[in-house]
């Protein structure tokens, strides 16, 4: 593996003839700049060249008195702990950039978002359609430009989102939502069948744009951890881990090992109550009801632990940039309490996996193969269920992962099953993590004060979460409040792909295909 000098040399001898420039190594990223006209093909580069994958894209508005835009691009690198951060400047008087949408289908994606909420135009993008911004906003207002003030009025005028439909002899279509029953968010799924078999879906997201990115900006480091803990319900330990740690980046501090290590414990019994109550739910769309009865049961257990160890059912309130906001409890004897769980949810794992039914409506079922992930840059239990080796906690290491022991499973079938199967096996993981990190467990400080935040500087957490990568990049102002917050839940690269894995499928299935995927609406419809 090249050390960090290494890798910076390497990607400004490949990318020199691209006019990128300025190339400055810090921690573990490598940044530079690109000229406008030559950044999609120097991101390119990166990808077919250098083997680097694009994690994110970030636009922010006349940061530190420019007259300008910037857009960055983040890329990490599959086998080495080495990112990659590329910065263009766009003009505000003529906001275009060449689109990178054809090399990359992330990309698509990001520049879609970057279009509809700051106005910037990526050129050669193959679909430009409103993603983030729904039907009628007007098309001249990007709410995440620093001039934007309130929308102005505006009102369904009753045309149609401009799907494309399939056509053919005994083709139909299916509606489903974006209403649905119980508590989840909204989201619009348009099937388009042939008999039984789906041949087609697109989903409609962002119905509950709730502008979060909007309201971290002007706020204190510290008081955006309280957002970050509500960006997505299931994931409060995940997004304000995420966030602490771009926090601790731009300070460049290093945290204490006891804070280090609980918040290893705190990131697993969220993965934990989460893969238990996924279980269930992926059993009981199979009709086998006793099973999720029993999966429910055990994660209200664990909500109960969560509670009695952290002082919230959700795991809020534990986490602040440097470390803890208090010190671990004593006294609540976890891994006694967990190995009781693992006992009991693994009679339920036996029942299941022996009813021969069940495993049938598993198998098979929503296959998402290996080059179809990638494409989509897929992330989390959903890739490692496709035969990608890839877990953040393992290939950059964050918090005390790099000095734990784990394995990451991985398994090929890219189907429900697989997808069930890893979270059986992560389920096992984050106990042997829980009991390593509490047996290493120091005694002393768990919070350190980041100090100063320097402005303008960009910064960024990466965590594995436990739908998969969590990315928190931020920019602050001179007085160190958060300028600009950009957030990456793994559903954002993941909901799309759940198209795929319901071809040639049947109708009935698509619940099952949904919940073995859990994406999260609240996460990606920021």
């Amino acid at each position: 593996m090249r050390n960090l000098p290494a890798f910076r040399d390497d990607l400004e001898s490949r990318l020199k003839h691209y006019g990128a420039r300025s190339f400055v190594a810090r921690d573990r990223t490598v940044a530079f700049e690109a000229p406008r006209n030559h950044a999609a093909a120097a991101a390119a580069a990166l990808i077919s060249d250098c083997g680097c994958e694009l994690s994110l894209m970030i636009a922010v508005d006349r940061c530190a008195g420019r007259g300008s835009f910037q857009v960055f691009y983040l890329f990490s690198h599959p086998s080495e702990p080495w990112f990659a951060e590329m910065s263009v400047e766009v003009p505000a008087e003529d906001p275009r950039f060449d689109s990178l949408a054809t090399a990359c289908y992330p990309a698509s994606l990001y520049e879609r978002e970057i279009h509809d909420l700051f106005g910037i135009v990526p050129e050669g993008h193959p679909d430009l359609r409103p993603m983030v911004k729904h039907g009628f906003w007007p098309e001249d207002y990007h709410p995440l430009r620093k001039s934007a003030g309130p929308p102005p009025e505006f009102a369904d005028d009753g045309s149609p989102f401009p799907f494309r439909q399939v056509e053919g002899e005994g083709i139909y279509e299916i509606p489903v939502g974006p209403v649905h029953a119980g508590v989840i968010e909204p989201g619009h799924f348009r099937f388009s069948v042939d008999g039984e078999t789906i041949i087609d879906m697109k989903a409609r997201l962002y119905f509950t744009h709730k502008g979060t990115e909007k309201l971290f900006e002007g706020r204190e480091a510290a008081a955006g951890v309280e957002l970050a803990e509500r960006i997505s319900g299931d994931t409060s330990v995940g997004h304000s881990l995420a966030f602490c740690q771009a926090v601790e980046a731009l300070a460049e501090m290093e945290i204490p090992e006891k804070a280090a290590r609980a918040r290893v414990i705190l990131l697993e019994l969220e993965r934990l109550y989460n893969h238990v109550g996924d279980f269930g739910a992926i059993a009981n769309d199979t009709g086998f009801a006793i099973a999720h009865a029993h999966a429910f049961r055990i994660r209200e257990r664990l909500m109960r632990l969560n509670r009695r160890f952290a002082g919230h059912r959700l795991l809020r309130g534990m986490l602040q940039p440097g470390g803890l906001t208090r010190d671990i409890p004593t006294g609540c004897n976890l891994l006694a309490e967990l190995e009781a769980v693992r006992a009991d949810f693994e009679e339920v794992v036996d029942l299941c996996w022996n009813h021969s039914m069940l495993r049938d409506r598993l198998r098979g079922t929503g296959r998402l193969t290996e080059r179809t992930a990638r494409d989509h840059g897929v992330l989390g239990f959903v890739a490692r269920a496709s035969a990608i080796d890839r877990d953040e906690r393992r290939d950059h290491p964050f918090a005390a992962y790099g000095r734990l022991r784990f394995d990451v499973p991985v398994f090929a079938g890219g189907d429900v099953e697989a997808r069930t199967l890893v979270r059986v096996a992560e389920f096992r993981t984050s106990i042997e993590l829980i009991r390593q990190a509490i047996e290493g467990m120091p005694e002393g400080e768990y919070y350190r004060s980041p100090g100063p935040l320097p402005g303008w500087k960009p910064a960024f957490g990466l965590v594995e979460g436990w739908r998969g990568g969590i990315i928190h990049w931020i920019m602050t102002d001179d007085g160190g409040r958060l300028y600009r917050v950009k957030v990456k839940d793994p559903s954002f690269a993941n909901w799309r792909a759940l198209t795929f894995a319901l071809l040639k499928n049947i109708v009935p299935d698509f619940p099952l295909c949904n919940k073995s995927f859990n994406q999260s609406y609240s996460g990606n419809d920021l």
